[in-house]
């Protein structure tokens, strides 16, 4: 697959990149590298990992630096003994052929939304952040993962199924309360760019208190997801097609009122869950109490309580019936990297 962050580079980044690549495949203790700023290198270190997850086993580095040297000593500092390394090297492997072998004749979005539910449906969010819990051991080894861990995961199933796809990143933000860098994915689906992060659709899913996966992060133009995601801080595709997220293109997308009603109607009735997203215009409280109105109007029908759950930014709802003598409930969601419960 393209070396997206690699072509981003200048000649002597990518020599260095070349260099770093080729020593941690072999397992070097050291490795000669163009001399480069402590931060370039840091650089062209962390973009030849998100180029290449798959690269799990070293995750840190040292370096020489000798005055009036063109080159410098690249000392890698691998997660495991270089035997431990092998032996995952050769599970990991396995594992990715087993999991991508009954999507392989799937078309682009299917094997998209393959890898995107194998993610929801058998990875957790590791709130203590193992070392490998940032490497696709994690996800694919442990069943367990944080965000950076989960988006190199999905890009290496999705190379192993010819879906071209990037990793990408933004900032912290203390002044939000985000304290972290958050990791997602880019994908191209029929030619087109779009955001995908699984991690965040994990956060409102299966692997919270729902039964059902989630689909809110789910090819996104540039405009639906920095709604709640921070500005990137490496290059990164745009993504401008906003006709085809998940919801439009599965006609749980609404434009108007009556539509909700009606298919608010047909969950109570089949006691099933609804999962929409609202584009009748800006989603104000005014507009939020009037769906709120026709969802308990739904329920009452059908002697049904509704208990409702809101992804703000996104404009999706999560409704669901229970038993009229139930409570109704309004509850906002957050979708977040799996920090909050």
């Amino acid at each position: 697959m393209e070396q997206y962050y690699y072509n981003h580079m200048n000649k002597p980044q990518q020599a260095a990149y070349h260099s770093i690549f080729a020593g941690v495949k072999n397992l070097l203790d050291e490795i000669q590298v163009p001399a480069l700023s402590g931060e370039e290198l840091y650089n062209v270190f962390f973009q030849m990992r998100l180029d290449h997850p798959e690269i799990f086993w070293v995750t840190n580095f040292k370096y020489r630096y000798y005055k009036d040297s063109p080159n410098l000593i690249f000392i890698p500092e691998y997660l495991f003994e270089k035997n431990k390394i092998r032996e995952h090297q050769k599970a990991l492997t396995a594992r990715v052929e087993k999991l991508v072998r009954p999507a392989q004749k799937m078309s682009e979005w299917e094997k998209e939304k393959y890898v995107h539910d194998f993610i929801c449906e058998n990875v957790r969010y590791d709130k203590l952040k193992k070392a490998y819990s940032h490497e696709i051991i994690g996800p694919l080894g442990q069943s367990v993962g944080v965000c950076e861990g989960i988006a190199k995961a999905v890009k290496v199933l999705l190379d192993a199924l010819g879906v071209w796809c990037v990793i990408a990143i933004c900032g912290n933000n203390p002044e939000k309360g985000i304290k972290y860098r958050h990791t997602w994915n880019i994908v191209k689906i029929n030619g087109i760019y779009y955001h995908l992060d699984a991690t965040f659709d994990n956060s409102l899913g299966k692997d919270h208190e729902n039964t059902e996966i989630r689909y809110d992060y789910f090819n996104l133009d540039d405009q639906q997801i920095f709604r709640n995601h921070e500005p990137l801080i490496a290059p990164a595709p745009h993504c401008n097609d906003h006709d085809h997220f998940y919801y439009k293109e599965k006609k749980l997308s609404f434009t108007k009122q009556e539509d909700v009603y009606k298919r608010s109607l047909q969950a109570a009735k089949k006691e099933k869950v609804l999962v929409f997203h609202w584009r009748g215009g800006y989603l104000t409280k005014e507009v939020l109490n009037e769906l709120l109105d026709l969802i308990r109007k739904a329920g009452m029908e059908k002697e049904k309580t509704a208990m409702v759950s809101i992804n703000w930014p996104q404009a999706v709802r999560r409704v669901q019936y229970a038993d009229i003598q139930v409570q109704e409930s309004v509850m906002l969601e957050e979708a977040n990297e799996g920090e909050k419960d």
